[in-house]
């Protein structure tokens, strides 16, 4: 597939870099020559210094026969008039756009992307995105991540092994006989931050942390046979009331009614705003670096306190400055510290910092990006290991040479797992004896090398 990326920040070279290991023809457009200079030393893909927004600037990236332009620039204005100039002057099928601001996000204006207005297929919104991740995160306690597949029938967790699991060194094989009405599947494994996917024989151990794809409806089951039991934090304290912390308190408050959400900001207009926009959210003007001002907050009663604010050593201050609010240290572990982090060397200070999890807005972005890059049935699709795998949720048609073939016969590389299955509204954890039928909703894992094979698996033919 012939791609355009437009802005070459970190996120604009993330997925320069995936797609072209995928093995697309990758072109990207930005101003600084700098940034394209970066991309010329590091992948092989066509760089251009210009404005994408000029016509003559996408000629010379070979618009007219591009399936896809991506535009990603630090400005949303710019991102939109790229896609118009995409649509109008060369009639590219697909349009993608990262657009920040939540007043082009409001629901009473979506008829704008229509095709007669501004033709953009795809909008993203990173703040969006990532509050509907801490969502998910708070959701399933004592999971890292917990992500839907087929109507929220299947889902992914991500699970930190800690030493009270009473699984460690036994091998997976086992486990079916162990837990045998548990519907879940390890599919990957990453130890010492490397991942693998495991055979049989195969085992968990300490600190690893484990992909397990489940049937939705055990979620409690599976992560108290892997040791948590940790429960839904009933007090949350937000530090930072930009777009991700408001969003992810309008969610709470709409679907979470017995949580109690505080959210401190140090700017007055913007507390007010929150106040008027929010029901049932506490809203505190501070800094959240003040001492005084986190004691208002209550941090000691905190159950999860979350620091989202602009300034990723902000952030991370707030992790010091909770373990220095919580008076009885035994507390401190059931305590859940969540930091965002654009800068990607701070994660080395994670486990120094005792913070339970890092949110970095680029891979979440790039995420929800890519699950738009693949061909027809795929529905969904989900990176992992900054972008080496992909959890993808496909449909298998009538052409796809799975059908009626027994999954041990079914030739699939190593690199790809099948993780469930479902048949009729029927979760099904696949065996080797499981046959493939046409209209199974398939959710596998699969490393970014193999995914031409799993497009031509399932038959996709259009963008």
């Amino acid at each position: 597939m012939n791609i355009i990326i437009c802005g070459a920040g970190r996120v604009g070279f993330t997925i320069a870099k995936l797609l072209s290991e995928q093995g697309h023809s990758i072109t990207v457009i930005d101003q600084s020559s700098e940034d394209i200079q970066k991309i010329n030393d590091s992948l092989d893909v066509k760089a251009i210094v210009g404005k994408a927004t000029y016509p003559s600037i996408l000629e010379k990236a070979n618009a007219s026969e591009t399936d896809m332009i991506i535009a990603v620039t630090r400005n949303d204005e710019i991102n939109m008039l790229i896609c118009q100039i995409a649509f109008s002057i060369f009639n590219i099928p697909k349009k993608i756009a990262r657009i920040r601001s939540q007043d082009y996000l409001n629901p009473k204006f979506t008829r704008v992307y229509s095709k007669e207005n501004l033709p953009i297929d795809v909008i993203i919104s990173p703040e969006i995105e990532i509050a509907k991740s801490i969502q998910r995160k708070l959701e399933a306690p004592g999971a890292l991540d917990s992500v839907p597949f087929v109507e929220n029938k299947i889902r992914l967790l991500e699970i930190l092994i800690k030493d009270n699991c009473k699984l460690i060194d036994i091998r997976l094989n086992e486990l079916t006989k162990k837990f045998p009405n548990l519907e879940a599947n390890v599919v990957a494994i990453i130890r010492n931050d490397k991942l693998f996917i495991p055979k049989k024989t195969d085992s968990v151990k300490k600190d690893d942390k484990i992909y397990v794809i489940i049937n939705s409806t055990q979620k409690e089951e599976t992560l108290k046979a892997f040791g948590h039991e940790e429960k839904i934090s009933k007090k949350i304290l937000i530090i930072g009331g930009g777009n991700i912390g408001f969003n992810l308190a309008k969610n709470i408050e709409e679907t979470l009614e017995t949580v109690r959400v505080k959210i401190v900001e140090k700017d007055k207009g913007r507390a007010e705003y929150l106040a008027n926009e929010l029901n049932d959210t506490i809203i505190i003007n501070g800094d959240g670096l003040d001492e005084e001002v986190l004691a208002e907050a209550n941090l000691d009663e905190a159950e999860t306190v979350l620091a989202l604010t602009n300034d990723d050593e902000d952030n991370l201050m707030v992790s010091i400055l909770v373990e220095k609010f919580t008076k009885d240290q035994k507390k401190i572990e059931d305590k859940r510290t969540m930091a965002l982090i654009n800068k990607p060397n701070y994660s080395l200070l994670q486990s120094s910092l005792k913070i339970d999890d890092l949110i970095d807005p680029r891979l979440n972005t790039v995420s929800s990006i890519l699950k738009h890059v693949h061909k027809g049935t795929i529905e969904n699709a989900y990176t992992i290991s900054n972008g080496e795998y992909e959890v993808i949720e496909a449909e298998i048609i009538e052409t796809s040479e799975l059908i009626n073939k027994e999954l041990k016969n079914a030739d699939l590389p190593d690199e790809i797992r099948i993780g469930a299955v479902m048949r009729d509204k029927k979760i099904i954890i696949p065996r080797s004896n499981f046959v493939f039928q046409k209209d199974d909703q398939v959710v596998f894992l699969v490393k970014k090398d193999f995914i031409s094979v799993v497009e031509n698996i399932f038959r996709l033919s259009s963008v």
